[in-house]
Order: structure tokens, then sequence, then C-alpha cells
């Protein structure tokens, strides 16, 4: 028995480290800078009568967002919180929303990073964006609902996801917000059962 070993064509040879390119980019993420948010974890407790929400988010800006931000670009991160009821034979029924906003702004002067909670006005700064980051992917007693709303007996489920505002940015940029990946940094829905 005889084997042939053919030499591949130009055209074979390129759709082939095309295809090598893209399993190792598979293979090995680090090598590609990972960018977007996750919300990695997300728990409730019924304290004094009303429910309280804490959770854990990473942030990964893009590269573009990052420079944006350090020229002087505030940045508007909205964490959406629903609360459903469940049921059986219908949809879930969303029985109240809430958004709490996030303002994130680079200071040169200071070289720090200010986050404003804008709903509560609280003011925080922080001497790098990781720090930043890190504070406001930490949660913890987040009013969510008063217990005397829900039914007793009905199961109730939290859903929670985070995404930075492109309606906030400056109107030149916004255009090419809406297209470009680097700006459109956001995490999936997160659920977790409403512990009563």
């Amino acid at each position: 028995m005889h084997f042939c070993l053919k030499q591949a064509t130009e055209p074979q040879a390129g759709a082939l480290r095309i295809v090598l390119l893209l399993a190792l980019s598979l293979l090995l993420p680090g090598l590609t800078q990972a960018r977007g948010f996750t919300v990695r974890s997300v728990e409730t407790r019924l304290q004094e009568g009303v429910y309280q929400l804490n959770t854990r988010i990473d942030y990964r800006f893009s590269e573009e967002a990052q420079k944006a931000l350090q020229s002087g670009i505030p940045i508007i991160l909205l964490l959406d919180i629903e609360l459903e009821k469940e049921r059986s034979w219908w949809w879930n029924k969303t029985v109240a929303t809430l958004q709490q906003g996030y303002l994130l702004i680079y200071h040169a002067l200071t070289e720090k990073y200010i986050v404003n909670n804008l709903n509560s006005g609280a003011q925080h700064d922080y001497t790098s964006l990781d720090a930043s980051l890190s504070a406001l992917g930490r949660i913890n007693g987040l009013p969510l609902i008063d217990s005397a709303l829900l039914n007793k007996g009905s199961s109730y489920r939290v859903k929670v996801r985070v995404h930075l505002d492109i309606e906030s940015l400056p109107a030149p940029m916004r255009p090419l917000a809406y297209i470009s990946s680097d700006w459109q940094l956001a995490s999936d829905w997160y659920t977790w059962p409403l512990q009563q």
C-alpha cells in the first residue's frame, strides 16, 4: 500500500491557516483581552420585612471605553433588576422593576476615578480604574421589595443584568457606539429564586 502526500494549494493553505487560528483562539482565550460584564452571583435575604439584594459583578471595559473614560467622557452603568412571580400555566408576571444607575468619571486633575450612585447620590473616589470597578461590582443590602407586597405561598425569582448606557454618551459618539462591539458592554440576565 502506498501513501501519497499532496501539497496543499494556496487557497487550501489559506483556509487551513484560518481554521487553525480560530481553533487557537478558542483553545487559548487568555490571548485575547476579555471584555464585557458578567453577573457572577445574586443573593436575596429578608431583613426587617424588606427583601435585600446582594450581587457580585465583573466589569471588563474595552480599550475604547477605557480611553474615552480617561479622556474625560463620563460613563453610566445601569443595573436592571426585575422581580417575577412564577406561574405554571402562563408566562411569569413581572411584579417589580428597579434600575440603579452609576456614573463613572475620571478626574484628571486629582487622577482619581469617581463613582456616583445616581439613585442615592452617594459618591466615592478611587485611585485606579480596577479599584472603582471592583467597588461597583460589590452591591450589598440593596432594598428590593417589601415582603407585605408578595403573596405567601407563591414563588418569585429575581433577574439581574448590567449594561453600559450608550444613550448617556455625548451625541457625536453615539452612532459609532451603537454599531461598535467595543461599546456593546452588557451582561446576560442572571436569575435567582427569591428566598422566602
